[in-house]
């Protein structure tokens, strides 16, 4: 019997892919297609679902993330592959503690999205190694360490050194020391222009 798959993607042409994908699979049926990850709850209390295809960044703000945590604590029967081409360094780490069974780069990974479903379906959790890697500046985001990372997933708020140092339990001369030494490794001359190509870039994301 035919797995049933539902499809969470708010962008025409991978959504198109994943549909084209599925339906040349004797292994899978499509059992619907969505924009907005928040409905993909409902449709699976609805019951008939056996595996999630999902963005993260959906239609109307909604992140596929949360939806996944939700659909794996009600469900967790049911298989979650999370799939997205931004390199947010969060989301591996989150995607893990809530249980998502797979994670999948649109672009950066080898197999194709049939591979991993096979794969999950038949009990392997598929996780890459790394995030994508990609330039800013002078350097890559693999260049910048866990904790640079936080502090500039954290600067996307706009808010002060002393007001992202009270929510990390460090200084705010802490916080100002690491961002000097992010724009002394990329090239930047003030912090915006470090956060904007960070956020346009998919390297950190409020999302």
């Amino acid at each position: 019997m035919a797995y049933r798959v539902l499809i969470v993607e708010d962008q025409e042409m991978p959504r198109q892919l994943f549909e084209i994908y599925i339906q040349s699979s004797e292994n899978y049926e499509l059992a619907g297609t969505l924009t907005n990850a928040s409905l993909a709850v409902d449709l699976c209390r609805a019951g008939g679902i056996d595996l999630v295809l999902m963005d993260v960044c959906t239609a109307l703000g909604s992140n596929g993330l949360d939806a996944a945590e939700e659909i794996k604590r009600e469900f967790p029967q049911i298989k979650v592959i999370i799939v997205t081409s931004m390199p947010e360094f969060s989301w591996l780490e989150r995607a893990r503690r809530i249980g998502v069974d797979s994670f999948w780069y649109k672009e950066a990974q080898k197999d194709t999205i049939l591979n991993v479903c096979d794969r999950t379906m038949a009990g392997e959790s598929i996780y890459p190694d790394e995030t994508p890697c990609v330039s800013i500046g002078a350097v890559t985001n693999h260049d910048f360490t866990d904790r640079e990372l936080q502090i500039l997933k954290e600067l996307i708020t706009g808010d002060s050194n002393a007001e992202i140092g009270a929510r990390l339990g460090i200084s705010a001369g802490t916080i100002k020391r690491h961002v000097e030494n992010m724009l002394k490794k990329t090239g930047f001359h003030t912090r915006t222009e470090l956060v904007a190509e960070a956020g346009r870039l998919g390297i950190v994301m409020r999302f």
